[in-house]
């Protein structure tokens, strides 16, 4: 597959691997590849502001990977301990028969956290409304894109038949080129969604992940190798998380949203607490950071109705709850 093909040659140019510990701090340094960097992520970034990263005595060093592939490069190479970023990257890893594959510890997101924007108000939109317009949806062959695709063929539309998928705009071009005039509706994640409508540039209409149902959207990746070797790490960054996780549930947005302020510079704390009340509203988090298997059933559906899944993968081959488990019954008991 080309994805196995990319990330196999993104590891082999990688750079040696660096010490996962902080001898400054007195710390353990937990080197975290993140898919992209984003307010959906929150509780991540919030584990961090608050400290709770800290009582496990863990130190995180963030890097941004810019895609999938790149985070699953780092991991492979052992230029990062931990990958954050979609579950297909190591599924597609798995598929392609690695000696070490990386074994998903812990699921953050759980819905697609991206939402329908269009030209036009439309408070009694309806899915087959689409029919006859051009989306921007996400790069072909990404899940965002992938998930979109799932939902129009669940309610009877096809790319190139009833409705027009535009997946020439590179991702991070995509509300400009909205903007410009491109397409009829554009996927957008927070805070941009929210803060577009608010400009009066346009309307959201529909939730992506309230749409596609739930599904393991951003995970926590590990080799198999290194989890063996850094288990207490590893349910210590997770109860880190946990932690984070129960304060939104018990914390106003308003309250929580100036501590991601450092997080997101150039987003003002009343657009982020905009957005925390828009991904509650979805039930965008996975609370006990564990995966189930209709949600990894449903993801390997939407891959495959892209045409992208090679074979199917067993649950137990790929996802290990154990981790999270006890992290979560060490938090809540």
């Amino acid at each position: 597959m080309k994805k196995i093909s990319a990330i196999a040659l993104s590891a082999l140019f990688a750079l040696a691997p660096l010490s996962a510990c902080g001898e400054d701090s007195g710390l353990t340094k937990l080197r975290i590849n993140e898919v992209t960097h984003s307010v959906f992520y929150a509780p991540l970034y919030l584990a961090d502001a608050l400290g709770y990263f800290e009582e496990e005595n863990l130190e995180i060093e963030l890097t941004n990977g810019g895609g999938a592939d790149n985070v699953m490069a780092a991991v492979l190479s052992g230029d990062s301990d931990i990958g954050f970023c979609g579950p297909e990257a190591a599924l597609y890893v798995l598929i392609g028969g690695s000696n070490d594959v990386p074994a998903v510890f812990g699921q953050l997101t759980k819905r697609d956290g991206s939402f329908l924007v269009s030209r036009e108000d439309e408070p009694d939109f309806e899915w087959t409304d689409l029919k006859g317009k051009e989306i921007l949806a996400g790069r072909p062959g990404g899940v965002p894109a992938m998930t979109f695709e799932y939902i129009l063929n669940r309610n009877g539309l096809y790319d190139g038949t009833d409705v027009t998928l535009n997946f020439d705009v590179q991702f991070n071009l995509m509300t400009s080129a909205f903007e410009a005039g491109t397409g009829d509706y554009c996927t957008m994640f927070e805070p941009v969604a929210s803060e577009y409508e608010a400009a009066g540039k346009g309307y959201v209409v529909a939730s992506v992940g309230e749409a596609s149902g739930e599904v393991p959207y951003t995970c926590f990746m590990a080799k198999t190798s290194w989890l063996e070797k850094h288990e207490e790490e590893a349910e210590g960054f997770l109860r880190a998380v946990i932690k984070a996780l129960k304060y939104l549930d018990e914390t106003d947005a308003a309250t929580a949203a100036p501590y991601l302020v450092p997080y997101f510079e150039s987003t003002s704390a009343e657009s982020l607490a905009i957005s925390i009340e828009s991904y509650r509203a979805i039930d965008a988090w996975q609370s006990d950071l564990m995966m189930t298997e209709d949600g990894f059933t449903r993801l390997q559906d939407i891959i495959d109705n892209a045409g992208e899944l090679e074979r199917r993968v067993g649950f137990d081959e790929l996802i290990d709850n154990s981790y999270a488990q006890q992290a979560y019954k060490d938090v809540y008991n």
